[in-house]
């Protein structure tokens, strides 16, 4: 029978540790796989990673999994950029770490400006490393772009140097080789991706610092020299929506591929922090009920979403004629972010309660939706429970 169903898996915490693979991982894909290595079930993987291309994590996970993955298959946190093409025209500032401006380029912006070139043609910004600053005066810089806009693709490496060019454009309108006057607001379009606080590598204390963090400084940091909440236009990566949109897209395309007849109905989001993948993943179940009772009430079948970002290959724009997914479910995994009392290693469900919110500001604390549909051991055990609740072997 093919499947009405389909798997998104979170990486980091699920499949693997930094560069260790987690050996549930494996288990999990040997079942997922036939005799010949193929999926019998459409996959995606959903990251919040974003400081590499979508080609090289496809690679990665081929590797650690023992099975071809493609780049159709993985959703990095920006990959929905895609969708903001209002923005592909203008010259953005762009920040972060790997090939940021590679990626920008790939995902259809035009006019891209890091924050290395920004302190090349700049360099009395960059103030708190002594051994940077300049020894002579240097000439002012001319013919400088414009910047019209921010994109944040994920934590940079020097901290200090971003956070203080990007607070220099937000003041100067875009122009930080200017006297300052009136500090303007509102203040240019700042769309950001990867909200996640922490994350899990290979240490042993809890968690690692996630681009989440950083956000948190920025804000704070403007706010302290303006007095004024730093606004976005976007935020993308999980737990936004528009994130989960796309995924359902790829799976119900990679279904197409595969000539599986059967419509996909039902999507299991496998994860490890309840902040992003559990979040996530609910509130986009809750968003296909509701869309589900507004096209029962509305009598017509059209979702007030638009569907999702598209790569060269995929389709444009467009909004979705139909609401054929059900429900998204969320598993969570005790093999990462979110662990289970010790004093309880049998049992899974004793994992401990979340009292502090580690989501975004923008996005509200309600804590059923950071209330797992399942909690598992790991995410061997989050495929079988699947399989069961779909009568699949």
């Amino acid at each position: 029978q093919p499947p009405a169903f389909g798997f998104l898996f979170d990486i980091d915490g699920v499949l693997v540790r930094g560069s260790q693979v987690i050996p549930a991982a494996r288990d999990a894909f040997r079942a997922l796989s036939d005799g010949d290595g193929q999926l019998r079930v459409p996959v995606v993987f959903l990251t919040n990673a974003g400081n590499c291309l979508r080609k090289a994590k496809a690679e990665e996970l081929s590797h650690a999994l023992g099975l071809q993955v493609s780049p159709e298959q993985v959703i990095l946190s920006h990959s929905p950029l895609r969708l903001f093409s209002e923005f592909h025209h203008k010259c953005v500032l762009v920040a972060g770490q790997g090939p940021v401006e590679e990626n920008a380029r790939n995902l259809g912006f035009k006019h891209v400006v890091t924050i290395e070139a920004l302190r090349k043609a700049f360099p009395l910004l960059d103030m708190v490393d002594q051994s940077r600053r300049p020894k002579e005066l240097p000439p002012p810089t001319t013919d400088f772009p414009t910047i019209e806009g921010v994109i944040l693709f994920g934590e940079p490496v020097r901290w200090e140097t971003s956070l203080q060019l990007i607070i220099d454009v937000l003041l100067s309108n875009g122009n930080p080789g200017a006297e300052l006057e009136d500090i303007p607001y509102p203040h240019l379009p700042v769309l950001a991706c990867n909200m996640d606080l922490l994350w899990m590598a290979e240490a042993k204390m809890p968690s690692r610092f996630g681009h989440g963090t950083f956000l948190l400084c920025l804000e704070n940091i403007y706010k302290k020299v303006t007095g004024h909440e730093l606004k976005y236009e976007a935020l993308i990566g999980k737990p936004s929506p528009v994130t989960y949109r796309y995924a359902e897209y790829l799976i119900k395309q990679q279904a197409e591929k595969q000539g599986w007849k059967s419509p996909i109905r039902r999507l299991y989001a496998i994860g490890d922090n309840p902040m992003s993948d559990i979040y996530g993943a609910n509130l986009y179940n809750s968003y296909l009920k509701s869309a589900q009772q507004n096209q029962v009430q509305a009598g017509v079948k059209r979702s007030p979403l638009a569907a999702s970002a598209e790569t060269e290959d995929e389709p444009e724009q467009k909004e979705d004629c139909n609401i054929s997914m059900e429900s998204c479910e969320s598993i969570l995994v005790c093999t990462g972010v979110y662990r289970h009392n010790a004093e309880a290693p049998g049992n899974p469900e004793e994992c401990v309660t979340e009292t502090v919110f580690h989501g975004h500001r923008d996005f509200c604390f309600d804590p059923n939706l950071v209330e797992a549909s399942y909690v598992v051991q790991d995410v061997n055990d989050a495929v079988q429970l699947a399989f069961k609740k779909e009568n699949w072997s």
